[in-house]
């Protein structure tokens, strides 16, 4: 190993490796592509930090003056990233490294900034690394070693096309490290292709592993979930603790239930900025905060120190989920336990999930109230500070506390002070008792009322419990049964209670507007019940295990009708005749005397006194052989056209005389274009030449036309527009009366805005 990574790991206090970083910095493999599969919590930063190094260090284990970064690390989540860039700062700091982070969520600026003043090792995730290299600011030309670190969720997480993107744009002569707890398909195919001979290290095996995290399954009743976290929390007391949710609202949801609680709480989730999750974070390594409730995007990369209990607050989706959610515990050699909530209807689904993860759990419950109690005095009794020696001042009070108090008082309260530094514990329900029905006690001396309402006015003992307690001065136990009627209510009360009742209520009795009250002699009358029914009780089905034999099948319907029918068809039997429809009523009662003849008695057409006898089909007269008819001629001796005694012989289509060729044609001169026609005044009607006016005016008879000398004058009509028309019998009207139109309100007499 080089000198500078055996110092720093020297000083950080490791004194021996892990079974994947002894792996990884074998020398047969210092210049060979790396496909690692390890559990999480084995050492995989450390180890491929060690495995780049014999690629990116000079012979004396340092490092030149920082330009184009040498090894990038890609990681899927920010905190991953911001872990990763911790760990190698102080791995390769006396080598003189310069290792800058490149996340989203993070001022791109600073980051171009630290890349532009050179770097050694890049951090980042995939989505920031490709904006940077896209924009230039990311120089992949110098890269030796290139790292992916929890390769199988960056493929689920979608970022398959940004890792080839980046494999693609950095050196072909590169080293390739692929580090990932497992190794699905999607990740050989990646390898296969980006990788040269790679070789496959793994140090996975089915009985080791998370070998260091105890896997407890705490059945837990329905309404009890959030009450066992918090006694899980307080039975273990775990210096840090993460309880894991599936969505935001039940991060949130928790947070503010153990901060009421008392409980030193931050969140972590997606919905936050990314300097508050890592605010987040630092409480919890500064120890400001004991307990961190996050969802599955905090399942990857978190590294806690003294991270000693996961509680699963809901299930993961899967198995995959379950092991790197439980991996955030029991790292580096150090024991874990891993907790799973379970309700009763979520069994059968915590079982399938422990056993496609391979892992075995402990099935128990959660502890209850007096255990985590106890718990509590064994932890004070084994607190260190009864070994400490105590300074003068203590002293000296302590002698005064004797002196005052006796030993068994001193004791008492310092118990007492000491359980309320923490929240106290919850009780919780037995998950495997069954709700036994609740039977009420005896409600002792009774007398009742009667009240107006009932079921007519829609009476209600959800509004009527309240108006008695509000209006009579009740309480809600001195009221027992209320049986609503049709016309009234009876409510029973305790015997105590009806004087004080009635004495609010005053001499009207009424309590409130429209609702009055009195005293009852007793019940009203119970109605008759019916009686029970004679079916026998249903009795159980067999189990399946216990019938002798299967069930016979029922036999398939046979269409019996139909073979029948095929038949009597076949033999050539006649069908059986439909029913006849019932006669109509006669409309009146000469048609219901009349008898009605029957089918084959009807009289045949044409056999009337007048009728002629009728001629046969075939002696009908053929066409034409009238009297007067002559003969017809045969279609081929027709006459053609143009035979007649003055026809003139047709010329040919060839010998026609052409058009503008006879004796009145002239040679082609042009025709005068004639006189400008006067349209008189802009936009009037054009004026029209002599004798071409409009066709109406041509027309016979029409309005306006011309007519002959000595013809008689035409009658108006109302069709004719140019003359006025007034109807037989009336006078002609005068023009219209009243004042002109004045300027701007319209008509014709309103000057038009002329155009521009």
């Amino acid at each position: 190993m080089i000198q500078t990574l055996s110092d720093a790991l020297a000083e950080r206090g490791y004194d021996t490796l892990t079974p994947v970083q002894e792996a990884v910095t074998a020398p047969h493999l210092a210049e060979a592509d790396l496909l690692v599969s390890a559990q999480t919590g084995s050492g995989k930063t450390v180890g491929f930090g060690l495995a780049i190094g014999p690629t990116i260090l000079d012979e004396d284990g340092s490092l030149g003056p920082a330009a184009a970064p040498l090894a990038l690390v890609v990681a899927p989540t920010r905190e991953l990233a911001f872990q990763v860039t911790r760990e190698l700062g102080w791995l390769y700091a006396a080598a003189g490294a310069r290792v800058v982070s490149c996340v989203g969520g993070m001022d791109m600026r600073d980051e171009r900034r630290a890349l532009e003043r050179g770097a050694h090792i890049v951090v980042g995730t995939p989505g920031r690394l490709r904006d940077h290299i896209q924009r230039g600011s990311l120089d992949l030309t110098a890269i030796r070693a290139v790292v992916l670190d929890e390769a199988d969720e960056m493929l689920d997480l979608g970022f398959r096309e940004d890792l080839e993107f980046m494999l693609g744009e950095a050196p072909a002569e590169r080293r390739t490290l692929l580090f990932s707890a497992t190794v699905p398909p999607a990740i050989a195919t990646l390898a296969q292709h980006y990788q040269r001979d790679a070789v496959r290290v793994t140090t996975l095996s089915e009985r080791s592993q998370h070998a260091d995290i105890a896997y407890q399954v705490l059945k837990v009743a329905p309404q009890d979930a959030e009450n066992a976290i918090i006694n899980v929390l307080r039975y273990h007391e775990a210096q840090n603790a993460i309880v894991f949710a599936n969505t935001r609202a039940t991060v949130n949801r928790l947070t503010a239930r153990f901060s009421n609680r008392g409980f030193a709480v931050v969140c972590l989730s997606g919905e936050l900025s990314q300097s508050e999750r890592s605010h987040a974070l630092q409480a919890m390594r500064d120890g400001r905060a004991r307990v961190c409730v996050a969802t599955d995007v905090a399942a990857r990369g978190i590294d806690l120190p003294n991270l000693e209990l996961v509680i699963h607050a809901e299930l993961p989706s899967n198995a995959e989920g379950l092991l790197h959610r439980s991996g955030r515990t029991g790292r580096a050699g150090r024991k874990g336990i891993s907790a799973l909530v379970v309700p009763p209807k979520a069994t059968g689904r915590a079982e399938r999930l422990l056993k496609s993860a391979r892992v075995t759990a402990e099935w128990t419950t959660a502890p209850g109230a007096d255990e985590i109690l106890r718990r509590d005095e064994e932890r004070l009794l084994a607190d260190p500070t009864w070994d400490e020696t105590p300074s003068e001042t203590e002293a000296a009070f302590a002698a005064r506390l004797v002196a005052e108090r006796g030993p068994e008082e001193i004791a008492a309260a310092y118990l007492r002070l000491y359980r309320t530094r923490h929240s106290a514990p919850e009780d919780l329900a037995d998950p495997d008792a069954r709700h036994a029905p609740v039977e009420r006690a005896p409600f002792g001396p009774s007398a009742w009322i009667a009240l107006s309402v009932g079921r007519d006015e829609r009476a209600e003992p959800r509004w009527l419990l309240p108006l008695l307690c509000r209006a009579g001065g009740l309480e809600k136990e001195s009221i027992g049964a209320i049986r609503v009627q049709a016309t009234e209510t009876y409510v029973e009360l305790t015997e105590a209670s009806l004087p004080r009742f009635l004495a609010a209520l005053g001499d009207g009795g009424e309590l409130e507007k429209g609702v009055t009250a009195r005293r009852a002699d007793g019940p009203p009358p119970q109605a008759p019940r019916k009686p029970a029914s004679d079916r026998p009780a249903r009795r159980p089905k067999p189990e399946r295990e216990d019938a002798e034999t299967p069930r016979a099948a029922a036999p398939a319907p046979v269409p019996a009708a139909r073979e029948d029918a095929s038949d009597a068809r076949t033999q050539g039997a006649a069908p059986a005749p439909r029913p006849q429809k019932p006669a109509p009523k006669p409309r009146d009662e000469a048609q219901a005397s009349r008898p009605r003849k029957a089918w084959g008695e009807a009289k045949p057409r044409g056999d009337g006194p007048d009728a002629k006898p009728r001629k046969a089909w075939g002696e009908a007269k053929p066409r034409g052989d009238g009297p007067d008819a002559k003969p017809r001629k045969a279609w081929g001796e027709a006459k053609p056209r143009g035979d007649g005694p003055d026809a003139k012989p047709r010329k040919a289509w060839s010998d026609a005389k052409p058009r503008g060729e006879g004796a009145e044609a002239r040679p082609g001169k042009p025709r005068p274009a004639g006189k400008p026609r006067d349209t008189g005044a802009p936009g009037a009607r054009p004026k029209f030449a002599k004798g071409a006016g409009p066709a109406r005016e041509r027309s016979e008879g029409g309005a306006g036309a011309k007519r002959k000398p000595g013809a008689p004058a035409s009658r108006a009509s109302a069709s004719d527009t140019s003359q006025r028309y007034d109807p037989t019998g009336r006078s002609a009207k005068g023009p219209r009366k009243g004042p002109a139109p004045r300027r701007g309100d319209g008509g014709s007499q309103t000057p038009k805005r002329p155009k521009r």
